[in-house]
């Protein structure tokens, strides 16, 4: 590697190191830090890198201003042999940023030019200031101020991290002024945000079969929601060859839940219009409003290169590990799905996840097909194709979602295990738990013997066992 536009190296931790993170978060592509190679690009290692971790991310939250918490990501990697530090770090939406010790000054701001960071002349400063976006949820006044937050505290106790009595201004959940602002108000227990999963029959919006409304409560929690019902819509089909039968979910688990919280993180929720998820016979479709951030193509969208609409929901979304790396989560949905699966719009961006239908029948009709071709000529091959496609379906219908596979071996082991302690097993809600227990007894995997003291008796296998 070399030093570009993009890409900084530093031998080990300076001075200096804020100098560049402003330059880049003013860049319009953000970039990177390597600590532990040096200018050659030669890779030296970095003796300590969990306490300069803690160092740099400590350094970055209070020196820098406007707040840039949210819009970087410090981790390490291992280069020939040894550790180094890559810090990530993207564009930010409140130009210019700045040495908070110097303020909005040419000495104190920076941008990038070339492989160099540069002092950033005061025109420039200005021009950056006179567009800075004043309608970012951090900064709307949150219309309630009686919010409570216990379910926000209940997730990040979950991750051994008690939230205190100055979390509101930790996670930026106030404005200038001091108020609640829009951020706290979709993190709070009680709001009006719905979130609604759709599901037609067919491939249009004609015939509406299931309209599920999540939300009125924390972002958090919605999230949670909508990802636990589409892993129930989610289901495992099976496509049978002459060998053995291969198991299939309708859509790529990984790719479906980038897809669900990158819609949830950079929603743009100033016009109070929450994103949607609607199902249909042949695709999901994943609709965001807002389009583009500002100042990003399509391109450096397609490459990673993270602008993160809501730097506040990002932080606390990346906190409790539903995030990874900044701008990973465009790559991951690219490694199972084409580009075209993307639509850009001034106002709405649409992810599509189609479900591959020739997987569904093809197998089904070439075993039929066989076995026509056995019962002779092409009639016997037709009628055994419609055969083998019908015993596909079928097994498509009866075949379990993983998660309902997981909750059936749970059961067998403890068939006196509590909802409670199912649903922290598998680190769902409770409701999912029951919505997956109605369905395996509905399916006559499970019986329950005895009231709420009784236990479940299983009375078939899996089609996975």
């Amino acid at each position: 590697m070399t030093e570009t536009n993009r890409i900084e190296f530093k031998q080990e931790l300076t001075e200096n190191l804020e100098k560049e993170e402003v330059a880049f978060l003013n860049y319009r592509e953000g970039g990177l830090i390597y600590i532990g190679i040096d200018k050659q690009g030669k890779t030296v290692g970095i003796p300590d890198s969990d306490g300069d971790q803690l160092k740099i991310k400590d350094r970055l939250k209070h020196n820098i201003s406007p707040s840039c918490t949210g819009l970087f990501d410090v981790v390490t990697e291992e280069k020939d042999g040894l550790d180094v530090i890559k810090v990530i770090i993207a564009s930010g939406s409140e130009k210019p940023y700045f040495l908070r010790k110097f303020g909005m000054t040419e000495k104190g701001s920076f941008m990038r030019i070339g492989s160099a960071s540069e002092p950033m002349p005061q025109k420039i400063i200005d021009d950056f200031f006179a567009k800075r976006i004043r309608n970012s949820i951090s900064k709307i006044k949150s219309n309630r101020q009686d919010l409570s937050f216990e379910q926000l505290k209940i997730y990040y106790e979950a991750i051994d991290r008690n939230l205190n009595d100055k979390f509101a201004q930790n996670l930026e959940l106030l404005n200038e002024d001091g108020y609640l602002n829009y951020v706290a108000y979709l993190l709070a227990d009680h709001n009006a945000t719905s979130i609604k999963v759709a599901k037609y029959k067919g491939i249009n919006r004609v015939n509406l079969v299931e309209n599920n409304e999540y939300g009125y409560c924390s972002l958090v929690k919605a999230t949670k929601q909508v990802l636990d019902k589409l892993e129930l819509e989610n289901k495992t089909r099976s496509k049978i060859t002459y060998k053995e039968r291969e198991n299939q979910r309708l859509w790529n688990p990984i790719a479906l839940r980038e897809a669900v919280i990158n819609a949830m993180i950079h929603n743009d929720y100033t016009n109070e219009v929450p994103p949607k998820f609607e199902l249909f016979d042949d695709r999901i479709e994943i609709t965001s409003a807002g389009g583009l951030p500002y100042s990003l193509n399509q391109e450096e969208f397609f490459e990673g290169v993270s602008i993160p609409r809501n730097k506040e929901l990002m932080r606390i979304f990346k906190d409790l590990d539903m995030v990874e790396q900044l701008g990973s989560g465009v790559p991951r949905i690219l490694d199972y799905y084409s580009k075209d699966c993307f639509k850009f719009s001034e106002h709405f961006l649409r992810m599509t996840l189609p479900i591959d239908q020739e997987d569904i029948t093809t197998a089904g009709g070439q075993i039929g097909g066989q076995i026509g071709g056995q019962m002779g000529g092409q009639m016997g091959g037709a009628i055994g194709g419609a055969i083998g496609g019908a015993i596909e379906i079928g097994v498509q219908i009866l075949e379990l979602t993983q998660r309902q596979n997981e909750v059936l071996a749970i059961l067998k082991q403890d068939g006196k295990i509590s909802r409670r302690l199912l649903a922290k097993k598998l680190n769902i809600n409770e409701s999912a738990v029951l919505k997956h227990i109605e369905i395996l007894k509905e399916k006559g995997y499970i019986e329950r013997i005895g009231g709420t003291r009784g236990f479940w008796k299983i009375r078939k296998k899996s089609t996975n066992d």
